[in-house]
């Protein structure tokens, strides 16, 4: 393949990697803007926060349960009629979780959201795979990826400046804008995507145990934060369910030979099993950290949660910067030399965390934010192209299920077992400053030993000569 052909995309292709993108930047948004606004809604709501935490936890529920019901709707219907109706869907229940009259509306609606943006984002991939072709993936997935860097960059510091100016009311409203603008550009832009595999028939109870799974898993985890400990009578609970459930559909996915809404001879392609495991380290790695960093900022720093997200935005700046790059690397030299280097990179980013103290220059804590922001997108990005590779089309909508439930349970798990190693070993707030620093250190060496693991993985991706 030459240089030249290397650097377009056909317009086709590219306005619709950019329409898909468009219409899941408005959930990525939602998710991070919510959590700044928690004191608010609380006073509003008159309410306790572990009531409102509902909010927060049932979206991410919410949004596990939906992603299995996804891969049958991409079989049986037209993939762009669902992902725009499901845009469509999201536009809708944020006005009424706007318009919430009381607490109880509020998680409902909230619900609802999390079950609509469960049905976007598995669509987002899975579509853009089909749109892409094997030659251009790398590129394209690096177009999708847009959502994904905005969300966590400027989510709490939009969220932050709506509530200075209007309310927390408008967090939600403004979503009707960005539907209204993504709705008419997907009908114009995307082409019709034939039902994947017509054949297949409504796996309810694989829907039904892969959404328990996922949703058991993610809360159990969950608590284990709140526990500042896994061993608590709540983690054990979930979780062991959330086991018992995967044990339980190894055996019916088995005995209904693979037909099943994620068939796990999947796993027997061998890019798919590596790159998948490699996604779970890569989410832990890198989605930990970015939860306790605000923390760090705030507890040592004493800065606002504005602030603690304007500090965490070279990291964003250094994955805008190597974004479509990072797309030409993949297409060109294959994925197992862009993660290799990008781990290396990562860990350059990551080893000095573990040195940083409440005294630490913010100019040099920014240079190793921006020098990890450049390695995610290399990392992330790379994994999930390789996990397509050899996916025959009838089982695109079964892959794109599997590989979002891996994330989800996967960014969880991190940020769950960080949160509780840092609340451990820091004392939680009863701690000293030394012993905070040593809790946060410990966290960050977490995320420092799993990107030394993802090596393994990482080997064995494709290349390319």
């Amino acid at each position: 393949m030459t240089d030249s052909k290397m650097t377009k995309l056909p317009k086709a292709v590219l306005t619709a990697a950019w329409a898909i993108a468009l219409g899941a930047i408005a959930p990525m948004l939602d998710s991070t803007m919510m959590t700044i606004a928690i004191q608010q809604l609380t006073q509003t709501f008159a309410t306790t926060l572990n009531v409102i935490q509902w909010a927060i936890t049932g979206y991410v529920l919410a949004l596990a349960i939906a992603v299995p019901i996804s891969g049958w709707l991409m079989n049986h219907f037209n993939g762009k009629r669902i992902f725009i109706g499901a845009v469509i869907a999201f536009g809708i229940t944020s006005v009424l979780a706007g318009f919430s009259w009381n607490v109880t509306s509020f998680i409902i609606f909230r619900l609802l959201q999390g079950f609509s943006a469960g049905i976007i984002t598995p669509l987002m991939s899975t579509l853009l795979v089909k749109t892409a072709g094997p030659e251009n993936l790398g590129r394209v997935m690096a177009i999708v990826s847009t959502p994904m860097i905005f969300g966590p960059i400027l989510g709490p510091v939009l969220g932050g400046f709506i509530l200075q100016v209007a309310s927390w009311h408008w967090l939600f409203l403004i979503n009707v804008g960005i539907t209204l603008i993504a709705v008419p550009l997907m009908i114009h832009s995307l082409p019709n995507f034939e039902p994947f595999n017509r054949q297949s028939r409504l796996d309810g109870w694989g829907i039904l145990m892969l959404s328990i799974m996922s949703a058991t898993l993610i809360y159990g985890v969950s608590k284990a934060a709140d526990y500042a400990t896994f061993n608590n009578g709540e983690t054990l609970l979930w979780v062991g369910i959330g086991v018992l459930m995967a044990v339980i559909y190894v055996i019916y996915d088995w005995r209904r030979q693979h037909q099943t809404v994620l068939p796990l001879n999947l796993f027997k392609h061998g890019q798919f099993a590596v790159a998948s495991s490699g996604l779970f380290l890569a989410n832990i790695a890198i989605m930990g950290p970015m939860l306790i960093l605000p923390l760090f900022f705030q507890s040592f720093r004493h800065f606002t949660a504005i602030q603690a997200a304007l500090a965490m935005m070279p990291q964003g700046i250094g994955m805008l910067v190597t974004r479509p790059l990072i797309g030409k690397w993949i297409d060109r030299f294959g994925a197992k030399r862009v993660v290799l280097l990008s781990l290396a990179v990562a860990l350059i980013g990551s080893v000095p965390l573990m040195l940083m103290t409440d005294q630490t220059s913010m100019v040099w804590i920014a240079l190793i934010l921006f020098v990890r922001g450049i390695s995610v997108g290399g990392i992330n990005l790379p994994l999930t192209s390789d996990a397509y590779l050899g996916i025959p089309e009838r089982q695109l909508a079964e892959a794109g299920v599997g590989i979002n439930i891996i994330e989800n349970v996967g960014s969880s798990f991190g940020s769950a077992l960080i949160a509780t190693i840092v609340a451990t070993i820091g004392l939680g707030n009863h701690g000293t400053v030394q012993q905070q620093l040593a809790g946060f250190h410990a966290g960050f060496l977490v995320s420092v030993i799993v990107l030394l693991l993802l090596i393994g993985p990482a080997l064995k991706l494709s290349q390319k000569k």
